[in-house]
């Protein structure tokens, strides 16, 4: 009897090294500036030259159906951190100097009270690390707010819009008296970190090469690491290096831009394939935080651009790639069905990474992540939904930019606060959104204006009606 307890003992502990001692995977998330739903050539750009992307997007999986939570960068990346509607967290537009988040009932940081994924992982033994864009608080004239590391990270760099080490940017093609805008010469003004001074055109060649080496940093850690990369690419003003620039006009500046942005990328990609250790246990996932700014980036057959609540504005790419992680029989494979928001990925992450939620925790995001592996095509089983930035005019498509967004199955409503000019579109036969067929379904239109409106009261953050 004695020998059977103990053989199965053994056995039980034989399970346990199995399912414990597994490996736990890295994982790298680049997070694109103001990049449009089609802007790489993967997603349908015939002008941008972006190969290193669109091979990630071959030997990975591609999503059409994710979306954002705010069509502006803050919000966007506090949803992608906290897993939780940004608004929950009084940051509903872009931060901006102390005064203009006051005026528009803005937040100047994100609270500390506030989930973060990186702490999440930092507590599960992973090596954290911020590399570039914050835009989360600290700037213009904001200093007196947490350093990013604080957030979970045990090293951190970023631009003008944070606070801690940080390079700052010179340009030569504005028509400044320097070479130096007032945006980076405020953030100087603060101190609070090393300060570099670089080239416009050597910053993201500079994240990813601070990225490599969070990456050794992690080796010799004997730990995973979580690695956020977030260039401020292709983020206006465009300065490519000098043979990218064309005639010096706005879109050869700005393919100029997509072009070095994803030369610069291949370089942590190709670390990442060419080390067998990496190769196998690194997930990537790659997406954008808005979409494109008016007249400068594209987002495909989308309506809309940044700042407002049409496709244009909240839809990106997703690109997820990883050999030996994801389902082997959806490499290359595109998912045209599956819903997934921002939000969801904290929650998602904590999942693949084997991590767990603090007790005091809730994410709006859902667990997507064996959608997001390619192991499940499931349709999404709650709605996602928006409201206009803070301070973002109403004037805009049609003399109207409405304040509230929902997507639910397939269709879409747009709405003001007041429940005016309502529009619904079935996203799945016309995200074009030009079709608005409010009249033929009523029912549809009543149960999501409700849901919508009643998210909307439930949220501390207000739109300024006057805008």
């Amino acid at each position: 009897m004695k020998r059977i307890v103990f053989l199965y003992a053994l056995f039980f502990l034989t399970l346990s090294k199995i399912s414990f001692g597994k490996q736990r995977p890295n994982i790298l998330f680049v997070f694109i500036d103001d990049m449009g739903y089609g802007d790489l050539a993967c997603y349908g750009n015939i002008i941008h030259e972006t190969p290193n992307i669109d091979r990630l997007a071959s030997e990975g999986i591609r999503f059409t159906q994710f979306y954002v939570n705010a069509p502006i960068c803050s919000p966007s990346r506090v949803a992608v951190t906290t897993g939780q509607y940004p608004c929950r967290w009084g940051i509903s537009s872009f931060i901006n100097d102390h005064q203009s988040n006051v005026k528009r009932g803005m937040k100047d940081f994100l609270s500390m009270e506030a989930p973060s994924l990186a702490r999440n992982l930092k507590d599960a033994g992973y090596y954290t690390a911020h590399i570039g864009k914050w835009h989360m608080g600290g700037g213009r004239d904001v200093g007196d707010v947490p350093y990013i590391a604080e957030y979970g990270f045990d090293e951190s760099v970023t631009q003008f819009e944070g606070i801690g080490e940080r390079y700052l940017a010179t340009y030569e093609t504005l028509n400044l008296k320097d070479s130096t805008r007032n945006l980076e010469k405020m953030s100087a003004a603060l101190g609070k970190g090393d300060i570099h001074w670089i080239k416009r055109e050597d910053c993201t060649e500079t994240y990813v090469a601070r990225a490599i080496e969070a990456i050794k940093h992690a080796q010799e850690s004997g730990k995973p690491f979580y690695i956020n990369l977030w260039p401020d690419d292709v983020h206006t003003p465009s300065e490519p290096p000098r043979e990218l620039r064309g005639d010096g006009g706005r879109q050869d500046l700005y393919s100029g831009v997509m072009k070095e942005m994803d030369c610069q990328l291949e370089r942590i990609f190709s670390l990442v394939r060419s080390n067998p250790d990496l190769r196998e246990n690194t997930l990537i996932i790659l997406t954008s935080d808005n979409g494109p700014a008016k007249n400068v980036g594209y987002p495909g057959v989308l309506s809309g651009h940044k700042g407002n609540l049409y496709e244009g504005g909240i839809r990106e790419p997703l690109i997820i790639w990883g050999p030996s992680l994801i389902a082997q029989d959806q490499i290359g494979n595109t998912n045209s069905t599956t819903v997934i928001a921002g939000m969801d990925l904290p929650p998602s992450i904590i999942q693949i990474a084997g991590a767990k939620m603090f007790g005091n925790e809730y994410f709006d995001g859902l667990d997507m992540s064996q959608c997001m592996l390619g192991f499940e095509t499931v349709k999404r089983n709650q709605p996602i939904m928006w409201q206009r930035p803070a301070g973002i005019t109403k004037m805009d498509r049609n003399k109207d930019n409405p304040d509230l967004a929902i997507r639910e199955g397939d269709y879409k409503l747009l709405i003001n606060i007041d429940g005016s000019n309502p529009e619904l579109y079935n996203i799945v036969l016309d995200e074009t959104e030009s079709t608005n067929i409010v009249e033929k379904y009523p029912e549809i239109v009543s149960k999501m204006k409700k849901k919508v409106l009643d998210w909307y009261a439930q949220m501390p953050q207000v739109i300024n009606e006057d805008n």
